[in-house]
């Protein structure tokens, strides 16, 4: 019987993972849906990765391309994979990372229900041996099926990883990765969003977030500065976007990208100077956009307010921030 399903192109970027490759390779071939490729695409990795996907490449012809390119980071090469892809939908998954087996054919199946461009998954985060850490819930207290008219909340809402989502392909048309910067997730999925009229979600937690164990220590550098970019260019598109006159959400956007998960990086910031740069820009930021502190202390996420939620360290570095105590935050961090 031929096989006349959409086709998803699922695209892995891969730089230096010989130690995560096989599972994630793995958990993609092994997938329900027939009708896809899995195009992974080697970043000019320096280890044994390039094997690892040659002998999968070999072992399963029918569903992987693999290929090869000189090192240009993260956004190059899922560029490069999407140029490549044949699918109606494409998917991104992270190399050090893995999906359940279902994950696709369940995906595809409400994008094709609903007419979703746009489809989302729970993720769950895990160690090295596959424990749970902490379960993300994307988009609670919404339907299956989300009219993003209607609901536009979820603009603000919405927590924008490329991996947990599948994605019509027309909705790339005019649309890349914004290449050399950091964040380019935040600079990218709203704007695809913004051509939506219909999301769909599914509460099963299928994507699988590896946190590594020297991933939490990494030095932290002006390079979140590249969060207050991204977020800029998000309200340049923003402004010609069918949703213009959604200024609410536009701001609340700008405070959970802009202020929040800005904050969230600053906090890992141990340079002294650097820090307090990019205190000074993110006041700046602030001010041009008239965000004050009683906009950041009421504002409310999938209808709870977001700060009484956070953690207690979190609550108290972002409080010190807001309040102008940034000696006590030095001591804190």
């Amino acid at each position: 019987m031929i096989n006349t399903s959409p086709k998803v192109s699922v695209i892995v970027p891969v730089y230096n993972v010989e130690k995560y490759l096989a599972k994630c390779l793995g958990s993609l071939v092994n997938q329900t849906l027939q009708a896809i490729e899995i195009l992974v695409v080697n970043d000019g990795s320096t280890d044994d990765s390039e094997r690892i996907i040659r002998d999968y490449a070999q072992k399963f012809p029918e569903k992987i391309k693999a290929f090869n390119k000189e090192n240009g980071g993260l956004s190059d090469a899922r560029n490069f994979g999407i140029d490549q892809s044949t699918g109606e939908y494409i998917g991104f998954v992270d190399s050090d990372d893995y999906v359940t087996e279902k994950m696709f054919e369940e995906m595809l199946n409400l994008a094709l229900i609903h007419q979703a461009e746009i489809v989302i998954c729970n993720i769950q985060k895990v160690d090295e041996y596959g424990n749970t850490i902490q379960r993300l819930t994307q988009i609670p207290n919404m339907p299956e099926k989300i009219d993003l008219r209607n609901n536009f909340s979820v603009f603000s809402d919405l927590s924008y990883f490329a991996c947990n989502k599948l994605f019509k392909k027309d909705l790339f048309s005019s649309k890349r990765f914004k290449r050399g910067v950091h964040f380019e997730d935040i600079q990218l999925i709203p704007q695809l969003l913004l051509k939506c009229e219909t999301l769909a979600q599914t509460q099963n937690f299928h994507y699988q977030y590896l946190e590594r164990t020297n991933s939490i220590s990494k030095t932290h550098t002006e390079k979140g500065l590249d969060i207050l970019s991204a977020v800029e260019d998000v309200e340049f598109f923003f402004k010609s976007s069918k949703y213009a006159e959604k200024e609410k959400e536009l701001k609340n956007f700008q405070i959970l990208e802009g202020v929040y998960s800005y904050l969230a990086y600053l906090a890992f910031v141990k340079n002294e100077s650097v820090f307090y740069r990019m205190s000074h820009q993110l006041e700046v930021f602030m001010k041009i956009r008239n965000i004050n502190f009683k906009d950041i202390l009421f504002y409310s996420r999938f209808d709870k307010n977001y700060l009484l939620y956070l953690p207690l360290k979190k609550k108290i570095f972002y409080l010190l921030f807001f309040t102008g105590q940034k000696k006590l935050i030095r001591k804190l961090i």
